[in-house]
């Protein structure tokens, strides 16, 4: 880092290499609170176009993208590793998001008349979203294109501006993001990065004319930034990782349960906050679908088809975990000798203990734990029994045992017959509960994430008689409002 007294700057690095990708400021709180201020000048201009103009400039803002997908995911594999073709992947699906909201932002939040109902008949009500003003969203290093465009994209529809905190791991994506919105609506900074450390993020959470925060990280983290918030009431939605699992019922195509695990837990090097970190697996169908996962694993190539452990600190985790692992269960695949700096090589290890840190604890490497259980229940039990509750996958032949176990499911989503699909599907709400955090983004659910509820009533002409707000009111106008009620509220259900 420069010691320069104009300004301090980090370098990001290609994870794999050691190569430095680019060079960037450290913004520090004034910096943010001169983007915070420039944001709600912009944010009202951004108010002020309505729903069509918003709506055609999102979508042009899509197609720049669009464009310059190869740029994008070049970037995003340069700072974080992956495979080129896991990056464009990536940006497909973010492009999917912005489509979605940008079309159906008036939808969701645009003004509609609400019923009265009886004791209010004199009365016209209507409810609207309006914009929060600036949100502020710090995004993560492990896909730092489509999980901060989740709140992005939605927060920009609903009317707001944005100012983006991307990962110090990851800082030249969130760089181009903005500049590329510029292309497309050169007129105001609607959507601005700024790029810096914890002390950035910091600032960011903290300035008061930040309306809300939309954050994804450690839960450890999200506490601290929550603390932040709270010195100025600042609402946030937070998406805080998870331990997610896979359920493998009898009656399961095991071949495709198996490929499915794999993805779920190697796919990005395991650095999916929603991927695959064990695995319950019934009886009937275990060592058929041991052999499956097994072959298919013993194929992967760390480096070829997935990237290294793209933040450092993070392999000590794995280690550990593997270690614990190993140590009260039985090696598969790999163990201690899988991980090599900056990669770890597929792991996967059976009959861990459920107290062991390799099963409560996220991991965030190329690992799986895999039980036998004696049925779907026993293994629901077992994936219910965590502190998180982010994400999860059933595979069952039998589909009205399928949807009822992946209702039971504690978790916020969850993949029937295939993986990780909710994240695929824009209408659909994204999110958890417990340690993996609160809130929703995607869908309708993340379109009014951003906007406070709005609610009018005027009267369309006075009741006669029926003037309960006023302390000219009689008795007997109080009298017939009874009996109004009684009549429509008064007969129990038998």
């Amino acid at each position: 880092m420069s010691t320069a007294t104009e300004q301090r700057t980090f370098d990001s690095l290609n994870p794999a290499t050691g190569a430095v990708v680019g060079t960037h400021p450290v913004q520090d709180a004034g910096a943010v609170r001169a983007a915070v201020a420039e944001a709600g000048s912009a944010a009202e201009w951004w108010a002020g176009l309505g729903w069509s103009e918003r709506r055609r400039r999102l979508l042009d803002y899509k197609a720049v993208i669009t464009q310059n997908i190869a740029r994008v995911a070049g970037v995003v594999h340069e700072e974080t590793g992956k495979p080129k073709a896991d990056a464009t992947l990536e940006v497909i699906l973010a492009i999917t998001h912005i489509d979605w909201a940008a079309r159906n932002a008036r939808r969701v939040l645009g003004p509609r008349r609400i019923s009265p109902g009886m004791v209010g008949a004199n009365l016209a009500a209507t409810l609207e979203y309006l914009p929060l003003g600036v949100v502020g969203v710090i995004g993560p290093w492990n896909y730092p294109v489509f999980t901060p465009m989740g709140s992005i994209a939605y927060a920009l529809a609903a009317g707001n501006a944005v100012v983006f905190k991307p990962s110090e791991l990851t800082p030249g994506v969130g760089v181009l993001l903005a500049e590329l919105f510029a292309e497309a609506v050169p007129e105001r900074p609607v959507f601005r990065t700024v790029t810096g450390l914890g002390e950035t993020g910091a600032a960011l959470a903290g300035d008061p004319g930040v309306k809300k925060i939309a954050f994804t990280g450690s839960t450890a983290t999200a506490k601290r930034v929550m603390a932040a918030c709270a010195e100025n009431l600042t609402p946030l939605v937070a998406e805080c990782g998870g331990k997610d699992a896979l359920i493998v019922d009898a009656d399961a195509d095991v071949a495709a349960a198996a490929d499915a695990a794999l993805w779920g837990a190697m796919s990005n090097a395991g650095q999916t906050c929603v991927g695959v970190e064990r695995v319950y697996v019934v009886d009937a169908v275990y060592d058929a679908f041991m052999r499956e996962l097994t072959e298919r694993a013993r194929t992967l190539r760390a480096g070829e088809d997935y990237g290294p452990i793209t933040m450092p600190a993070q392999i000590d985790v794995i280690r550990r975990h593997i270690g614990e692992a190993v140590a009260g269960g039985k090696a598969v695949l790999g163990g201690p000798e899988s991980v090599r700096e900056p990669y770890v090589d597929p792991v996967i290890v059976e009959d861990v203990p459920e107290d062991s840190p390799a099963v409560r604890e996220e991991t965030f490497g190329p690992t799986v734990t895999v039980r036998r259980v004696a049925d779907a229940e026993e293994a629901l039990e077992k994936a219910n029994a965590t502190a998180y509750g982010l994400a999860g996958t059933i595979f069952s032949g039998n589909r009205r045992r399928a949807v009822e176990l992946a209702r039971r499911m504690r978790s916020g989503m969850t993949a029937i017959n295939s993986v990780i699909s909710f994240a695929s599907v824009p209408a659909l709400p994204f999110g958890g509960l417990g340690d993996s955090g609160f809130g929703r983004i995607h869908g309708a659910d993340g379109l009014r994430e951003f906007a406070r509820p709005k609610a009018v009533s005027r009267q369309r002409f006075a009741l006669p008689g029926m003037n309960l707000t006023s302390f000219a009111r009689g008795q007997a106008e109080l009298d017939r409002v009874v009996k109004l009620v009684t009549f429509l509220h008064g007969r129990r259900k038998r």
